[in-house]
């Protein structure tokens, strides 16, 4: 069977003061129906923006080479009415600043419910009771109040959880979620994973989750992408990715972790940072930050390869990391 979203080569060049900027290269993921995805990796390493290229939300002037099928739609040949068709009730957003993604103008209520009248058919009575269950869903009190309310009047967590309703509210069936549980306390953070596993078995929702939270890759999918610089340096599924990672980046992820599984004090940054856009190495992006680099490292960005059942990773040293990533 087909994955619901194939993303095969992937690149993606942005415009820039100096000429063009290449951000994404050649990224490879698929989603399946009822599955829920992981996405790591630092800020700024094109997780966000793979999102928005799958969204049709790229500014203007951006070249993007590959393909991008949703349900055996190609998403790349989409004209603007095309998208329309696809964003909410295909594929829709959680983003990570919900601020910027509600509309200050309007209530809650009109943004929950125009979604659900025009992809869902629903009249103006059927789309507040469902607006209602949705919000009580991820835990806004007083939901009925809250459908009169404006964005301005919740806090940042519960803007987030309108957020979260608000992408559900036509059904969509995958749902990318870029952090959508960073402005939230755990409790509420626990409960938003519940609900999005409990909409997975449910109703086969499949979730593309990006975050920095290994805890919570850990917690809620079953595979995993670890995106560096622009690119996939490793793949697999999630408990193999952090228990025994193939690639020194996945491992220098889990040592950086603040709250691991062994004793205070074990933590250990990484040096450096991640090359800004058109200024990676020549070879691959990593090396300058990894302490297994060799010449070999400095030729050409190693292609992802096959590293055991179900997992591959874009590393020509491949050193043994069990010891390095507890």
């Amino acid at each position: 069977m087909a994955p619901l979203l194939d993303v095969d080569s992937l690149a993606v060049t942005l415009p820039g003061p100096r000429g063009p900027l290449p951000i994404l290269h050649d990224v490879s993921l698929t989603v399946d129906e009822g599955e829920l995805v992981g996405i790591a990796g630092e800020s700024g390493c094109g997780k966000s923006l793979t999102a928005q290229t799958l969204l049709g939300l790229l500014p203007p002037g951006a070249t993007v080479r590959g393909s991008a099928r949703f349900a055996g739609t190609d998403l790349l040949g989409l004209d603007q009415r095309g998208w329309q068709r696809v964003r909410g009730a295909g594929i829709a957003m959680v983003f990570q600043d919900p601020t910027a993604a509600l509309h200050p103008m309007l209530t809650i209520g009109r943004q929950l419910t125009e979604h659900m009248r025009v992809h869902l058919r629903m009249d103006r009575r059927a789309a507040n009771r469902r607006a209602v269950e949705l919000l009580d869903q991820v835990r806004i009190p007083d939901p009925e109040r809250a459908l009169r309310s404006y964005p301005h009047q919740f806090s940042g967590g519960m803007r987030q959880r309108a957020a979260i309703a608000i992408a559900l509210a036509a059904r969509p069936r995958l749902l990318i979620a870029d952090e959508p549980t960073t402005a939230l306390d755990v409790t509420v953070q626990a409960g938003i994973l519940a609900l999005l596993d409990r909409l997975r078995a449910e109703t086969g929702l499949a979730v593309a989750f990006i975050t920095h939270d290994l805890g919570v890759l850990s917690a809620l999918t079953t595979r995993g992408y670890v995106f560096y610089a622009g690119r996939v340096v490793e793949t697999g599924p999630t408990g193999e990715l952090l228990t025994a990672p193939t690639h020194p980046y996945t491992a220098a992820l889990l040592g950086a972790r603040p709250h691991g599984t062994q004793a205070v004090g074990t933590l250990r940054p990484i040096p450096g940072s991640p090359p800004a856009p058109g200024q990676a190495p020549p070879g691959c992006p990593f090396q300058p930050r990894c302490g297994y680099a060799e010449p070999a490292c400095g030729t050409s960005p190693p292609p992802l390869t096959p590293a055991g059942e179900h997992r591959s990773v874009a590393c020509v040293v491949r050193p043994h990391l069990e010891v390095a990533a507890r």
